[in-house]
Protein backbone atom coordinates (compact mmCIF):
# COMPACT_ATOMS: atom_id res chain seq x y z
CA UNK A 1 0.00 0.00 0.00
CA UNK A 2 1.40 2.88 -0.94
CA UNK A 3 0.78 6.49 0.10
CA UNK A 4 0.90 8.41 -2.85
CA UNK A 5 -2.88 8.52 -3.36
CA UNK A 6 -3.45 9.43 -0.09
CA UNK A 7 -1.22 12.53 -0.41
CA UNK A 8 -2.49 13.47 -3.26
CA UNK A 9 -5.79 13.11 -2.13
CA UNK A 10 -5.10 15.32 1.06
CA UNK A 11 -3.31 18.12 -0.94
CA UNK A 12 -6.27 18.44 -3.45
CA UNK A 13 -9.02 18.34 -0.51
CA UNK A 14 -6.69 20.87 1.40
CA UNK A 15 -6.82 23.11 -1.75
CA UNK A 16 -10.77 22.72 -2.39
CA UNK A 17 -11.68 24.02 1.43
CA UNK A 18 -8.85 26.89 1.00
CA UNK A 19 -9.58 28.62 -2.20
CA UNK A 20 -13.54 28.36 -0.95
CA UNK A 21 -12.73 30.31 2.54
CA UNK A 22 -10.59 32.38 1.69
CA UNK A 23 -11.94 34.04 -1.20
CA UNK A 24 -11.63 37.69 -2.42
CA UNK A 25 -14.65 39.85 -1.17
CA UNK A 26 -16.19 40.24 -4.92
CA UNK A 27 -17.44 36.86 -4.95
CA UNK A 28 -19.04 36.95 -1.81
CA UNK A 29 -20.81 40.30 -3.12
CA UNK A 30 -24.34 41.73 -4.20
CA UNK A 31 -24.62 39.23 -7.65
CA UNK A 32 -27.68 40.96 -10.00
CA UNK A 33 -29.10 39.06 -13.15
CA UNK A 34 -29.62 41.02 -16.00
CA UNK A 35 -31.97 39.95 -19.24
CA UNK A 36 -31.61 41.43 -22.55
CA UNK A 37 -34.74 42.56 -23.35
CA UNK A 38 -34.29 42.09 -27.28
CA UNK A 39 -32.15 38.58 -26.89
CA UNK A 40 -33.50 37.18 -23.75
CA UNK A 41 -29.82 36.72 -23.05
CA UNK A 42 -29.12 36.03 -18.99
CA UNK A 43 -26.23 37.59 -17.72
CA UNK A 44 -24.67 37.99 -14.18
CA UNK A 45 -23.31 40.73 -12.46
CA UNK A 46 -22.01 42.68 -9.43
CA UNK A 47 -22.92 46.12 -10.56
CA UNK A 48 -25.02 47.63 -12.54
CA UNK A 49 -26.80 45.90 -15.64
CA UNK A 50 -26.24 47.50 -18.92
CA UNK A 51 -29.06 49.71 -20.90
CA UNK A 52 -32.18 47.74 -21.92
CA UNK A 53 -31.99 44.70 -19.94
CA UNK A 54 -34.32 43.99 -16.91
CA UNK A 55 -32.26 43.42 -13.52
CA UNK A 56 -33.03 40.88 -10.67
CA UNK A 57 -30.85 40.79 -7.73
CA UNK A 58 -30.18 37.22 -6.97
CA UNK A 59 -27.93 37.87 -3.55
CA UNK A 60 -27.84 40.54 -1.66
CA UNK A 61 -24.43 42.25 -1.03
CA UNK A 62 -23.10 40.91 2.16
CA UNK A 63 -21.43 43.46 5.29
CA UNK A 64 -18.08 42.70 6.32
CA UNK A 65 -19.33 40.98 9.39
CA UNK A 66 -20.77 38.34 7.66
CA UNK A 67 -18.56 37.64 5.08
CA UNK A 68 -16.03 37.79 8.32
CA UNK A 69 -18.38 34.89 9.81
CA UNK A 70 -18.14 33.43 6.64
CA UNK A 71 -14.02 33.03 6.81
CA UNK A 72 -14.38 31.82 10.39
CA UNK A 73 -17.04 29.47 9.83
CA UNK A 74 -14.70 27.98 6.06
CA UNK A 75 -11.56 27.93 8.41
CA UNK A 76 -12.73 25.84 11.17
CA UNK A 77 -14.09 23.58 8.39
CA UNK A 78 -10.80 23.49 6.82
CA UNK A 79 -9.22 22.89 10.30
CA UNK A 80 -11.49 20.07 10.45
CA UNK A 81 -10.97 18.08 7.20
CA UNK A 82 -7.30 18.17 7.58
CA UNK A 83 -7.59 16.69 10.58
CA UNK A 84 -9.42 13.33 9.20
CA UNK A 85 -6.53 13.43 5.85
CA UNK A 86 -4.15 13.51 8.32
CA UNK A 87 -5.81 10.85 10.41
CA UNK A 88 -6.31 9.21 7.44
CA UNK A 89 -2.86 9.35 5.89
CA UNK A 90 -1.46 8.22 8.85
CA UNK A 91 -3.98 4.91 9.59
CA UNK A 92 -2.88 3.68 5.95
CA UNK A 93 0.76 4.13 6.43
CA UNK A 94 0.26 2.07 9.55
CA UNK A 95 -1.66 -0.85 7.93
CA UNK A 96 1.24 -0.64 5.55
CA UNK A 97 3.79 -1.14 7.82
CA UNK A 98 1.84 -3.75 9.47
CA UNK A 99 1.60 -5.60 6.40
CA UNK A 100 5.22 -5.10 5.25
CA UNK A 101 6.56 -8.26 7.42
CA UNK A 102 3.77 -9.85 5.85
CA UNK A 103 4.41 -9.39 2.64
CA UNK A 104 8.73 -9.98 2.60
CA UNK A 105 7.69 -13.52 4.77
CA UNK A 106 5.37 -15.03 2.04
CA UNK A 107 7.31 -18.15 1.02
CA UNK A 108 8.69 -18.07 -2.17
CA UNK A 109 6.64 -20.72 -5.02
CA UNK A 110 8.78 -23.72 -5.84
CA UNK A 111 9.59 -24.21 -9.34
CA UNK A 112 9.31 -28.46 -10.35
CA UNK A 113 11.94 -28.21 -12.77
CA UNK A 114 11.58 -31.68 -13.48
CA UNK A 115 7.84 -31.68 -14.74
CA UNK A 116 8.86 -28.14 -17.12
CA UNK A 117 8.13 -28.51 -20.95
CA UNK A 118 11.95 -27.82 -21.66
CA UNK A 119 13.00 -31.20 -19.55
CA UNK A 120 10.79 -33.11 -21.41
CA UNK A 121 12.09 -31.28 -24.81
CA UNK A 122 15.49 -32.10 -23.37
CA UNK A 123 15.08 -35.82 -23.14
CA UNK A 124 13.61 -36.01 -26.50
CA UNK A 125 16.54 -34.45 -27.72
CA UNK A 126 18.86 -37.10 -26.20
CA UNK A 127 16.57 -40.01 -26.74
CA UNK A 128 17.22 -38.63 -30.74
CA UNK A 129 20.73 -38.21 -30.34
CA UNK A 130 21.52 -41.53 -28.93
CA UNK A 131 19.39 -43.17 -31.42
CA UNK A 132 21.39 -41.56 -34.35
CA UNK A 133 24.97 -43.65 -32.58
CA UNK A 134 26.90 -45.77 -34.59
CA UNK A 135 30.33 -45.14 -32.57
CA UNK A 136 32.58 -43.96 -30.79
CA UNK A 137 33.26 -41.08 -32.85
CA UNK A 138 34.60 -37.69 -31.44
CA UNK A 139 32.04 -35.59 -33.16
CA UNK A 140 29.07 -38.36 -31.79
CA UNK A 141 30.49 -37.74 -28.21
CA UNK A 142 30.16 -34.20 -28.07
CA UNK A 143 26.62 -34.05 -29.44
CA UNK A 144 25.99 -37.13 -26.83
CA UNK A 145 27.45 -34.59 -23.73
CA UNK A 146 26.12 -31.52 -24.94
CA UNK A 147 22.87 -33.08 -25.25
CA UNK A 148 22.83 -34.70 -21.71
CA UNK A 149 24.55 -31.31 -20.44
CA UNK A 150 21.02 -30.12 -21.62
CA UNK A 151 19.00 -32.09 -19.83
CA UNK A 152 20.85 -31.53 -16.37
CA UNK A 153 20.22 -27.61 -16.80
CA UNK A 154 16.26 -28.01 -17.35
CA UNK A 155 15.57 -30.75 -15.25
CA UNK A 156 17.43 -29.96 -12.22
CA UNK A 157 17.45 -26.55 -12.62
CA UNK A 158 20.24 -23.67 -12.21
CA UNK A 159 21.39 -24.85 -8.72
CA UNK A 160 20.90 -28.33 -9.17
CA UNK A 161 23.48 -28.14 -12.88
CA UNK A 162 26.12 -26.54 -10.59
CA UNK A 163 26.00 -29.30 -8.26
CA UNK A 164 26.21 -32.03 -10.77
CA UNK A 165 28.61 -29.89 -13.00
CA UNK A 166 30.89 -30.21 -9.48
CA UNK A 167 30.99 -33.62 -9.37
CA UNK A 168 31.30 -34.22 -12.99
CA UNK A 169 34.32 -36.01 -14.12
CA UNK A 170 36.12 -34.35 -16.75
CA UNK A 171 35.86 -36.04 -20.03
CA UNK A 172 39.13 -37.77 -21.49
CA UNK A 173 37.89 -37.35 -25.36
CA UNK A 174 40.15 -34.72 -26.49
CA UNK A 175 39.96 -33.78 -29.91
CA UNK A 176 41.73 -35.36 -32.55
CA UNK A 177 45.54 -34.26 -33.46
CA UNK A 178 45.13 -32.63 -37.53
CA UNK A 179 48.33 -32.30 -38.28
CA UNK A 180 48.19 -29.79 -41.79
CA UNK A 181 51.25 -29.67 -43.81
CA UNK A 182 52.72 -26.66 -45.03
CA UNK A 183 51.93 -25.94 -49.06
CA UNK A 184 55.20 -27.20 -51.27
CA UNK A 185 56.23 -25.06 -53.34
CA UNK A 186 59.18 -26.75 -56.01
CA UNK A 187 62.13 -24.96 -55.88
CA UNK A 188 63.46 -24.21 -59.39
CA UNK A 189 67.33 -23.75 -59.55
CA UNK A 190 68.17 -20.46 -61.13
CA UNK A 191 69.97 -21.12 -64.98
CA UNK A 192 73.32 -19.99 -64.82
CA UNK A 193 74.19 -17.56 -67.08
CA UNK A 194 77.24 -18.36 -69.28
CA UNK A 195 79.86 -15.67 -69.42
CA UNK A 196 80.58 -13.13 -72.59
CA UNK A 197 82.68 -14.61 -74.76
CA UNK A 198 85.59 -13.40 -74.91
CA UNK A 199 86.64 -11.66 -78.11
CA UNK A 200 89.57 -12.91 -80.37
CA UNK A 201 92.38 -11.23 -80.76
CA UNK A 202 92.79 -8.38 -83.16
CA UNK A 203 94.47 -9.65 -86.35
CA UNK A 204 96.71 -6.44 -87.73
CA UNK A 205 98.11 -6.59 -90.85
CA UNK A 206 100.12 -3.54 -91.10
CA UNK A 207 101.19 -0.97 -88.88
CA UNK A 208 103.12 2.46 -88.94
CA UNK A 209 104.16 4.38 -86.48
CA UNK A 210 101.07 6.05 -85.32
CA UNK A 211 98.58 2.97 -86.27
CA UNK A 212 97.96 -0.20 -87.13
CA UNK A 213 95.36 -1.54 -89.85
CA UNK A 214 93.18 -5.28 -89.82
CA UNK A 215 92.42 -7.14 -92.71
CA UNK A 216 88.64 -5.56 -92.86
CA UNK A 217 90.50 -2.44 -93.00
CA UNK A 218 89.70 -0.83 -89.69
CA UNK A 219 92.27 1.66 -88.11
CA UNK A 220 93.36 1.21 -84.59
CA UNK A 221 95.56 4.00 -82.65
CA UNK A 222 99.03 2.25 -81.65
Amino acid sequence: MTMKPRKHILITGLCVVFLGAWAPLDAQAQVIRCTDAATGKVTYTDGKCASGSSEREVEARKTPQEIQQEREVAAEALARKQQRLQAEATAAEAESRRNAPRDHAAPAKTIDYARSPECARSRRNLDVVLSRVTGGGYEQNLRVEAAQRQVDLDCLGPQGYAEVEKSRPRSNTTAPVVVVPPPYYPVRPTPVQPPPPTPAPKKFTQCNVFRCYDAQGNSYPR
